[in-house]
């Protein structure tokens, strides 16, 4: 049966059979059925006629086909067996599959360019560090099946659901980018929809979101005064994020180019708001700053050990030191009380200085300014309560 060969008459055909490429007559498109289409290059050895699989259309193209068909030709005419040659080529991929740590820290490398900060890379690392690498970090990337992915993620899924399902899902990605790349086949453990939605229930419906855990108010000028007993950069770093009520992505990647006239300018890169963020810095804000210049002199960011920012994880350690059942991001709370208890500056000023996002559009319109200056002395008066100047405590502020 004459046809015209191409994609589209391809595609459309129906007919059971096999039908031969006119320009590479060993080049055959064999129908087993009408969603059944493959690419089959036959060719003989000795006297015996063989057929070998190029793979199935349309995924392979006619262009990739005819490529295929033409790499076995020349095999063929090298004394070379291409069916034997395709077998040991499959041998040597398997030998030499990637494990999953492998893969995985050469796949978000890859991937860093489309996100919009370097703190997202690093949550990345975190918590495949933290939840995956030990259970399948060695393993080929071939070999991670459902079993894994429930040895992962039941000790999670109940307690930590929002970690659980961002965990779950950068898995997903992985192995699916493996697959992409012919390192693995069949079905993906990490898919949701028709396949971990049926053992698990829905993250979002397990429980309602937990704040993060605080320390009150009242204890924190003891706590940043123990900060002196620790050495190194972290605690200073630890104490800078509390006086300015930062986030931790904020700090450990605050570069030195980024105070002038002690204002820390913070690009909307580095905001959960995405917006750029001015804080004012008081006057401890800008001694940690030449202590830890002093400490790594030659750095481009502010908190720094050999060049190199703070990894997320630095100050999360010295409270587990501590034995504090508190998070870094709490202390965020923490300002967040006290402007509440003890002092008389507005719920506006206290979001601005926390670079919250205001939810109603109408009210964000008229919010353009940053006050700047009353949040000035907002940082100033925090810091004199967390520091105990004037053996102040209960502060009222007009």
């Amino acid at each position: 049966m004459a046809i015209n060969w191409n994609h589209k008459t391809l595609i459309n055909l129906k007919e059971i059979g096999r039908f031969t490429d006119p320009a590479f007559k060993a080049l055959h498109l064999y129908i087993k059925l009408p969603t059944q289409k493959y690419w089959i290059f036959r060719y003989k050895i000795g006297d015996k006629q063989r057929d070998l699989s190029l793979g199935s259309f349309p995924r392979i193209t006619i262009t990739e086909a005819r490529n295929k068909a033409q790499k076995a030709r020349f095999q063929l005419d090298n004394g070379l067996d291409p069916a034997e040659e395709k077998n040991k080529s499959k041998l040597s991929l398997k030998d030499n599959k990637p494990t999953f740590k492998e893969f995985s820290i050469e796949y978000i490398n890859n991937s860093r360019h489309q996100w919009r900060n370097e703190k997202h890379c690093e949550q990345w690392f975190n918590t495949l560090e933290q939840y995956a690498y030990e259970k399948i970090g060695h393993k080929p990337i071939d070999e991670i099946n459902t079993n894994h992915l429930l040895e992962i993620l039941n000790p999670i899924w109940n307690t930590k659901p929002s970690t659980a399902s961002r965990l779950r899902g950068r898995i997903e990605l992985i192995l699916a980018s493996a697959t992409a790349r012919n390192l693995r086949s069949g079905l993906n453990p990490a898919t949701w929809r028709g396949h971990l939605s049926a053992i698990y229930g829905a993250p979002n419906k397990i429980k309602p979101v937990e704040h993060h855990p605080a320390l009150s108010y009242q204890e924190l000028p003891l706590f940043i005064n123990k900060l002196k007993n620790f050495d190194g950069i972290a605690p200073i770093a630890l104490e800078f994020l509390i006086l300015n009520a930062s986030r931790t992505g904020e700090v450990v990647f605050a570069k030195r180019e980024e105070i002038k006239d002690n204002i820390w300018t913070i690009p909307k890169e580095r905001m959960k708001a995405f917006k750029e963020h001015r804080v004012p810095l008081s006057k401890r804000s800008l001694e940690l700053i030449e202590i830890a210049r002093f400490l790594d002199n030659d750095s481009d960011y502010i908190f720094s050990r050999k060049g190199k920012h703070l990894s997320n994880m630095a100050m999360s350690k010295i409270l587990k030191k501590l034995d504090l059942n508190v998070t870094v991001h709490g202390f965020r709370s923490t300002f967040r009380d006290w402007i509440a208890e003890e002092t008389e500056f507005s719920n506006e000023v206290a979001e601005k200085v926390l670079a919250h996002t205001i939810g109603n559009k109408v009210e964000a319109a008229y919010r353009r300014g940053d006050l700047l200056d009353k949040r000035k002395l907002v940082m100033e008066s925090w810091e004199n309560f967390c520091l105990l100047r004037n053996n102040i405590f209960n502060i009222k502020v007009a």
